[in-house]
């Protein structure tokens, strides 16, 4: 494990601003393309990936005839004025309803451009079941059912009044073209300002270090709701082997996944961290050697992008993951991570460890570099561009 001489960060939500100060964010180029962004509520998942750093790029990357700008749902009052400030408008991951269908028939009604952003497959309900059962809910539960269809149709009832879609990888673009039998255009998930930042100095810190941490290597399980347990459980056994032959190892698990009980065995090398801020978590995942992402195999979670890699990457953390659409196409095994099918959890673990004292610095470097060329902000703009005239 890597004690690091980097302070966490004071953190707030970078985004609450009032709607007056949004609004003038549109106007802040004279002559320029105005982009409003549109999602249900601010968060720190999907409206931070889709809309807060779409807009970061837009307005901070050195595009001169571009601005852009972020709304919710709240801001429903105001709507005939973004509708007359913007000229495109990008609705991200949100559920039909009459204010969205306001909102969109106020752009329609200027003859102006309305896109789809949407980052998992979440619109068509003919995989409904398929994303329950991944999620590992109670099937049992009328409720549930009526729940996700509901959000799934509702969904993809906003993406049919759109004139074209936006996602984050080929695999998800194609679902999306099938089902709406609209143009499509990839945009990846990708690391802010905020987060880079603090990334730089938590890398940093590790090259004074010589990535030489404590004598212990800690295995990471970074996870941001409790949904992911299945997955957690696919890599749970391979974690009680290799403790058991490896009195070196230790795990951190952050966020809200519970161990099984043949883990208590080894509780006195179990860390436990709560949910972090997204700026300050890339100071905790600098902290570990490997960033374990074990994922089940299937459509669902093949629609997932690379985050969980290229944070850890920017850190000079090494990931050990599933195979899955992305990250099998993220992930050079043995280059600049590592790849583990489900039976192979144990073997790659214990290769990953006995190979990190000799050549750890080395694979860290090119992940960081690797992350930074393909998500970083400042390289994003082309995309975005790209896919505001896909229509």
């Amino acid at each position: 494990m890597f004690s690091l001489d980097v302070p966490a960060v004071p953190y707030a939500d970078p985004w609450l601003l009032p709607v007056s100060a949004r609004l003038a964010m549109l106007h802040q180029r004279r002559g320029a393309t105005r982009v409003a962004y549109f999602y249900e509520e601010p968060n720190n998942s999907t409206f931070r990936y889709r809309a807060y750093n779409m807009a970061q790029v837009l307005n901070e990357s050195g595009v001169e005839n571009v601005s852009a700008s972020y709304f919710f749902l709240s801001d429903s009052e105001r709507f005939d004025e973004i509708a007359d400030a913007a000229d495109v408008l990008v609705i991200c991951r949100s559920r039909y309803c009459h204010r969205i269908n306001g909102l969109i028939t106020r752009f329609r009604s200027r003859r102006k451009q309305v896109l789809f952003d949407v980052d998992d497959l979440v619109f068509d309900t003919d995989y409904a079941h398929l994303v329950m059962a991944t999620l590992g809910l109670d099937m049992a539960q009328a409720g549930v059912w009526d729940d996700w269809f509901a959000m799934i149709a509702r969904m993809g009832q906003t993406l049919r009044l759109c004139d074209g879609a936006i996602t984050t990888n080929d695999f998800l673009a194609q679902k999306l073209a099938d089902y709406a039998g609209l143009p499509v255009a990839v945009v990846p998930n990708f690391m802010n300002r905020e987060q880079l930042a603090l990334a730089e100095k938590v890398y940093a810190a590790k090259e004074r270090m010589r990535f030489t941490g404590d004598g212990k290597v800690c295995l990471g399980y970074f996870s941001g709701s409790p949904s992911h347990r299945l997955d957690y459980a696919i890599v749970e056994p391979a974690l009680i082997e290799v403790m058991a032959e490896r009195p070196d190892v230790e795990v951190m698990v952050v966020g809200y996944i519970d161990h099984g009980p043949a883990m208590k065995k080894f509780a006195h090398r179990i860390s436990r961290q709560p949910f972090h801020d997204y700026v300050n978590l890339q100071r905790l995942l600098g902290t570990v050697e490997f960033n374990l992402m074990p994922l089940q195999s299937n459509a669902f979670t093949d629609c997932k992008s690379e985050l969980k890699y290229f944070e850890a990457a920017s850190v000079g953390t090494l990931s050990i993951a599933s195979p899955g659409f992305t990250y099998r196409h993220a992930i050079r095994d043995g280059e600049n991570g590592y790849l583990a099918k489900a039976h192979e959890w144990t073997e790659v673990i214990l290769k990953a460890v006995d190979r990190s004292s000799a050549n750890y610095g080395t694979m860290a470097a090119l992940a960081r570099q690797d992350a930074l060329a393909k998500f970083g902000w400042q390289h994003q703009a082309e995309a975005i561009l790209t896919a505001l005239q896909i229509a």
